[in-house]
Order: C-alpha cells, then sequence, then structure tokens
C-alpha cells in the first residue's frame, strides 16, 4: 500500500512561493532523489502547470537539472483538476470523486506518493489520506504567499528533523 506525503518549502511564516526562494544546490540533490525514488505525484491544478516546466529540456540547464527533469518525467502522474481536459506525459486527469481515486491509487501502489500543492493537500487532509507531511523550513519571511496549510493545520506528531543544507530544516509529521 502506498503512502501520500505532502512535502513543500516553506517560509518561517508559513508560505510556499516558488518565486519567492529555492532550494540551494544541495537541497535540490536531495529532490531529485526523492523525485526518482517515489510511485509518483499526484498535483493540483496550479503546481501541475508550473511543473510542467521539466517536460522540455532548457540549453542552460545544468547536469543536476537535466537530473530532475528526467526522474519527473519518468514517474507517474495524476493532476487532480475540474478544469484541465488533457495534461501532458505520463498524467493522468482526475476530476471526479477525488476520494475513491486517491484511496484506489493508494491500494493498488507500493511506495511514495508524493501530494503536491496546498489546496490539493487540505482536500487530502479533510478525506484522512495524508500519511506524512515534510515541511522544509527556509529562513526566509515572505508576508505573503499561499500557506502551506490551506485550512486548519490538522493534529500533527513530529517525527524527525535535520538539517539540510545549511539553513534548511526538514520537519516530518504524522498525522496525530
Amino acid at each position: 500500500m502506498a503512502r501520500l506525503v505532502f512535502g513543500m518549502n516553506q517560509s518561517l511564516d508559513g508560505y510556499v512561493d516558488h518565486t519567492g526562494f529555492a532550494p540551494g544546490p544541495v537541497l535540490f540533490r536531495h529532490f531529485i532523489e526523492e523525485a526518482e525514488r517515489q510511485a509518483g505525484s499526484v498535483y493540483g491544478r496550479q503546481i501541475y502547470e508550473i511543473m510542467r516546466y521539466w517536460d522540455d529540456d532548457h540549453a542552460e540547464w545544468k547536469a543536476d537539472e537535466h537530473a530532475f527533469a528526467a526522474a519527473w518525467r519518468k514517474q507517474p502522474k495524476w493532476v487532480v483538476s475540474r478544469t484541465l481536459k488533457s495534461v501532458g506525459p505520463n498524467a493522468r486527469l482526475v476530476q471526479a470523486d477525488l476520494e475513491s481515486a486517491i484511496r484506489a491509487l493508494k491500494a493498488e501502489r507500493d511506495g511514495e506518493i508524493e501530494v503536491a500543492g496546498p489546496g490539493l493537500a487540505r482536500s487530502l487532509t479533510d478525506l484522512g489520506l495524508i500519511d506524512e507531511y515534510r515541511i522544509y523550513l527556509h529562513p526566509v519571511v515572505l508576508g505573503r504567499g499561499k500557506p502551506y496549510f490551506a485550512g486548519p493545520r490538522p493534529p500533527l506528531r513530529l517525527m524527525s528533523h535535520d538539517r539540510i543544507d545549511g539553513d534548511v530544516i526538514r520537519l516530518t509529521y504524522v498525522p496525530a
């Protein structure tokens, strides 16, 4: 049975914003290794559209960008959206009955499935389907953006914490 993991970079004041800060080289390598071993990813529409950047090669990329793109392209993706009509390579659209679709996905797969997007994570949290939360806490204050928790913070229990890439701390929680 697969485990759903919601993990994102977060500012000290609780926001996720890919334009506000980026992972350094060590953290980016960590994300490459995670993408290589994940059983897949479940995306909300907005974050999926941002991540489609990795579908096409870019001349300015270095080795790590190519490695991340290869891992991202290889893994299966499920995109939750009521507005998209189609999705890109190696992706399937989930348009109705989110709970049944994700429960079936968890039952038919093994390993870790990434959940991407705070709105989607809230819906899956409300349904009791997220097994782990990973906050990559960056020493940045944004003062605006999308909060990591799009709704009330669920009751959580801290399982571990570790430093990655100098000033970034990964906090790992499970539902309490």
